[in-house]
């Protein structure tokens, strides 16, 4: 026999094997009535999903060239509170039990369904009964009815679920899914995508074991979703019996994490930053609380490492401790600026934290290395807590400008802004820098220590300079006064009083000690005590500063002490000159008082003490001038 020969022979085998079926077909066809089959296939759906079925359309059946049911505007559950609504319910029929007159559903297609999926107060769900379906066609001895169909396929579908307890409401739209449940595998599988937000998800689910799950036994799980906003996949084990547990690695990520809260319906984070963001940690899920232990998280570049936990029950809070070797706050203080950019103002942006609401927050964070701006921080140890939209910053320690930095930043939310309070202590630091980053003054060298503690309200940083009540204390050491040459002063002025100020703002002035006691009340600063002691001259100083105005109205008393000239055994007589400042925290003037200088001047002495005696005014002033000229004014 030849291969030609063969294969015609196993054409002619197919061929008539078809037309066998085809006339089987028929033949059931003839002895299946529609109605029949309408009757088996609603009571399959009924054993299957533990739901009524309600048909309110048009009804199909097809039996060749393949068995096809199709159902017309179809509900599922109590008419009054449907769990599903479908313009079409497809039943496809196995071949083989229709050839020997049995209705076997082999997939379910619902076309445009809507499925409410609703969460009562007692935890049950409407599709309970899907459920307790299920797991009764799990069983050893389960009817094959209730195992009939393991396939359903969701085309344009949408899903609503709803927790009723929480008041909580989520819609999927144009869901595009595909269900398979064990008929002799014992996995489940879920795959397709759909719309959450406005952005179409790409979603899978893997159970491992069916029917573990639905008896809220332990099974492997693993679960993917990616989106534009947001990528995660978690892998592990879960069980439902006595409580929730889900054990496993999560790992997600995105491009911007405040576009991630956004799409997922969080109130924009304040602040810049939160952009990259990738976490990787092991996760222990037991009932509402979620455990993250070995955790890696990058956040716009910085990594840190650690522990965090997240208990969804009730008020939505996060607690963790985090460590890192280097961190760059930048970001996130790039709008939070109490300086405008010409450092000459306030900044009088406007201060919100409502996107902090909705959140309790208690975190832990430590870093070797720390950058806030210009400012470098070594060690760092911090506490940011946030509760009911009221943030504190508490640091523990921070190594900053040559010193060490504590206390604590509290903020809270008003109706017209917010309440801010400071207690911060800084010890042994460099007070240029310092001074100059927070506060923009620039006039000081030296080391020191210094204590803030202030509260103002407002709805930026000018409105609650304007309201700020506390006080301030600062104490320095070998240092110098930067753009006040008060020696260089005095030693002119002594020589010769009136020969004019000129311009002595180009240099310094050294000093061994300076303390400075301030008291605010309403952005008023009373300067109650400044006293400088340096090698060649000494200061006191009172009077009062504005703070959202950022100027100075002082009067005080400078003192040269040193020797004069080259003979360092003769000590010369104190000088003494009141003077008075005024002017802006920037560029303060110095002015010496007038009446005073005149008073130090052998020649116009007279002339002042003559002002008081109109009689003798007119020879003082003859008097004065002829001193002063050397000549006679006869």
């Amino acid at each position: 026999m030849t291969a030609s020969a063969g294969f015609k022979r196993v054409g002619f085998v197919v061929l008539a094997l078809g037309v066998a079926a085809a006339g089987v077909l028929l033949t059931a066809k003839a002895l299946i009535s529609a109605d029949t089959v309408r009757r088996q296939v609603l009571s399959e759906i009924r054993a299957v999903t533990g739901l009524n079925p309600t048909l309110r359309g048009r009804v199909s059946v097809s039996l060749f060239p393949s068995g096809r049911v199709s159902f017309a505007d179809v509900m599922l559950g109590p008419t009054n509170k449907p769990a599903l609504i479908a313009e079409q319910l497809t039943a496809r029929l196995r071949f083989f039990p229709l050839l020997i007159g049995r209705v076997e559903i082999a997939d379910v297609s619902l076309d445009h369904p809507t499925i409410m999926v609703d969460i009562g107060a007692d935890g049950r769900s409407n599709w309970s009964g899907l459920v307790n379906a299920l797991v009764a066609s799990q069983k050893p001895n389960a009817q094959r009815s209730a195992t009939a169909f393991s396939e359903m396929r969701i085309d344009s579908g949408t899903v609503v679920m709803r927790d009723l307890k929480r008041k909580i409401s989520e819609t999927l739209d144009d869901v595009q899914v595909s269900l398979a449940w064990p008929s002799i595998s014992t996995s489940f599988g879920a795959t397709g995508r759909f719309i959450w937000h406005n952005e179409p998800v790409d979603a899978s689910l893997t159970l491992g074991d069916f029917a573990a799950a639905l008896t809220g036994k332990k099974t492997g799980v693993k679960l993917r979703l990616a989106g534009n906003s947001l990528k995660g996949a978690f892998e592990g084990t879960m069980s439902t019996q006595p409580t929730l547990k889900i054990q496993g690695t999560l790992a997600a990520d995105t491009q911007s994490l405040r576009d991630a809260m956004i799409w997922m319906g969080q109130r924009p984070l304040p602040g810049g930053g939160f952009g990259r963001f990738a976490i990787k940690a092991k996760t222990d899920v037991t009932g509402g609380i979620v455990g993250l232990t070995n955790v890696n998280i990058d956040l716009d570049g910085n990594t840190a490492q650690g522990v965090l936990t997240f208990d969804s029950m009730g008020h939505r809070t996060v607690q963790g401790t985090l460590a890192a070797d280097a961190l760059d706050l930048t970001p996130y203080i790039s709008t939070a600026r109490l300086l405008a950019t010409n450092r000459h103002e306030w900044n009088d942006t406007h201060i919100s934290l409502e996107g902090l609401t909705g959140m309790n927050l208690d975190l832990r964070l430590s870093a070797a290395k720390v950058s806030i701006g210009a400012a470098k921080l070594g060690r760092t140890a911090i506490g940011a807590n946030l509760r009911d939209g009221d943030l504190t910053i508490t640091v523990g320690e921070a190594r900053a400008y040559g010193g060490v930095i504590k206390g604590s930043i509290a903020m809270a939310n008003l109706d017209s802004g917010v309440v801010v309070k400071s207690h911060l202590q800084f010890t042994g630091v460099d007070l240029q820098p310092c001074l100059d980053q927070l506060f923009g003054l620039r006039k000081l060298e030296g080391k020191g220590n210094m204590t803030l503690a202030v509260d103002g309200k407002g709805a930026s940083v000018l409105a609650v300079a304007r309201n700020m009540n506390g006080s301030a204390k600062l104490s320095g050491e070998k240092g110098a006064l930067v753009g006040l040459n008060v020696e260089e002063l005095l030693r002119r002025l002594k020589r010769r009083p009136l020969s004019g100020v000129g311009d002595f703002r180009s240099g310094t002035t050294p000093f061994n000690k300076l303390d400075v006691v301030l008291k605010i009340v309403n952005g008023k600063a009373d300067v109650q005590d400044v006293k400088l002691a340096g090698p060649a001259v000494t200061v006191a100083l009172a009077g009062t500063a504005s703070i959202p105005q950022r100027d100075l109205d002082l009067t005080g008393t400078a003192t040269l002490v040193a020797t004069d000239g080259g003979d360092k055994t003769a000590t010369a007589q104190p000088f003494a000159l009141p003077f008075v400042v005024r002017g802006s925290w920037d560029d303060p003037v110095m002015r010496p008082n007038a009446e005073a200088l005149l008073r130090r001047s052998g020649a116009a002495a007279p002339l002042l003490n003559a002002v008081h005696d109109r009689e003798r005014l007119g020879d003082t002033v003859r008097s004065v001038i002829e001193r002063l000229t050397g000549g006679s004014t006869k």
